[in-house]
């Protein structure tokens, strides 16, 4: 079977899965996406068709992200938060089906508009792609201090960053003795799932369980369907007006020039710069809107094609959260030597099977959230249940960590996501600081306790 052909169908698997995942509100980046792109890479697809089915699954995860956020007031992941204060006054007003209309159209605009700008600013700073590589540890050092500060936690989250590096280095020591060689994708898969597993932990203590208990089923309002397009795939052009195209693709392209920079800050950014020079709160609301799904889609693209092509190392939130696979997934990726799909692919293979994913996922997505919107958030509501879903990604978790190391595989990816857990719960220590401790870990370690 050719490479194209093993790229279309991962894609479509990709543009179906996470279509419906999206479905699930608070449903995280980071813990869905990395284990599902480490079980693509392990089974040994060509790189080609990884980086496809990432693409498509980034896309679709983010247009189906609207639909919880517009007509249930609840975020579809954390990149949607900054929009709940727009989309609940649509909702009162009766429109949150026109808010979830211009937030898709907005989507799919910006990730196009992505791609292409995203992969020509690569090119140009991959010049600088051997500095970055051979000062690696120093960089992922900073970079710990540098989002640190910009995190909830914020100095706490600075002072954490000697002690993690210890913890993590203790327990790869640990494992180094027992199996004879260290473990890497059990560390990530541990801070990526600590979050999710923390909520676990609390459900099973009796001193803990009230901070998350609930007395009663949460109740939400459905504003019916309304269809204003003939056809099955409606036009997003015609969808935004024309101030809210040009705000979409300018916002995008802006967005698509960064990197090292949080997607929800970049998305509450230029929300924040477009609404403010817009009167009347509807054509604020419905702009903002649009212009904020744009720029997690153009974030999202940009913050993984930056740094995998013009370096090879994760750089950025994305690249060290919900990418993570494409730049490390021993023993087929590793960006320490770098070889991954910095290596294996060069830009013009970015960009046919990157428009290849994003293809596909609009072909699926796109009119799925437009025209069943309502019908399939009724659906999750009444017979999906979200802890079914958690607990499938963790049995996911554990069959890669068992794959990886065996029953200590497991136990490490467990104990670094509970520390990681509590941290990012209780101290405000984001996950993407923790991720580059872990890359940074070694050096900190040698440098400054001389071990």
């Amino acid at each position: 079977m050719s490479v194209l052909v093993i790229a279309i169908l991962l894609a479509i698997l990709a543009g179906v899965i996470f279509t419906l995942i999206g479905l699930i509100s608070g449903s995280d980046e980071t813990a869905i996406l990395v284990p599902t792109t480490l079980i693509v890479v392990l089974l040994g697809a060509p790189p080609e068709a990884v980086f496809a089915f990432f693409m498509s699954a980034v896309l679709a995860k983010h247009l189906t992200h609207a639909i919880p956020t517009a007509l249930m007031g609840v975020p579809g992941d954390t990149t949607a938060a900054p929009m709940l204060e727009h989309a609940n006054f649509m909702r009162r007003i009766g429109l949150p089906h026109i808010a979830l209309r211009k937030m898709i159209s907005g989507g799919i605009i910006g990730a196009f508009i992505a791609l292409p700008v995203a992969l020509i600013f690569a090119v140009f700073l991959s010049q600088f792609g051997t500095f970055f590589q051979e000062n690696a540890g120093i960089i992922f050092t900073g970079a710990a201090v540098l989002i640190g500060y910009f995190s909830k936690g914020r100095w706490v989250s600075i002072l954490l960053i000697l002690p993690l590096a210890l913890v993590i280095q203790g327990l790869n020591l640990v494992s180094t003795t027992i199996l004879g060689s260290g473990l890497s994708i059990s560390f990530f898969l541990g801070i990526a799932i600590g979050p999710m597993l923390t909520d676990l932990l609390l459900a099973t203590s009796n001193s803990a369980r009230p901070m998350i208990q609930r007395t009663k089923p949460n109740e939400y309002k459905l504003a019916p369907e309304q269809k204003s397009w003939s056809g099955y795939f409606p036009n997003p052009f015609k969808v935004l007006t024309k101030k809210q195209t040009t705000a979409v693709g300018g916002t995008s392209f802006l967005s698509s020039l960064t990197f090292a920079l949080s997607p929800v800050g970049m998305t509450a950014l230029m929300g924040e710069i477009v609404g403010s020079r817009i009167k009347g709160q509807y054509k604020k609301s419905t702009t903002s809107l649009s212009t904020m799904n744009g720029v997690t889609e153009s974030t999202y693209i940009a913050e993984t094609i930056i740094p995998l092509v013009a370096f090879g190392i994760p750089l950025s939130p994305v690249a060290i959260g919900p990418a993570q696979a494409l730049f490390n997934a021993p023993p087929v990726f590793t960006s320490d030597p770098v070889h991954n799909l910095h290596t294996m692919m060069d830009p013009m293979d970015f960009l046919i099977y990157g428009f290849i994913g994003l293809v596909i996922a609009s072909v699926i997505a796109y009119p799925f959230s437009m025209n069943f919107a309502r019908k399939a958030t009724v659906f999750v509501l009444k017979r999906i249940n979200q802890e079914a879903i958690i607990g499938m990604f963790i049995g996911i978790v554990c069959l890669l960590a068992f794959y990886e190391g065996g029953l200590v595989g497991i136990v490490v990816t467990f104990a670094m996501a509970m520390v990681g857990g509590m941290l990012n719960r209780f101290l405000g220590v984001g996950v993407g600081v923790q991720f580059m401790v872990f890359y940074g870990s070694a050096w900190i370690i040698s440098t400054v306790l001389g071990l």
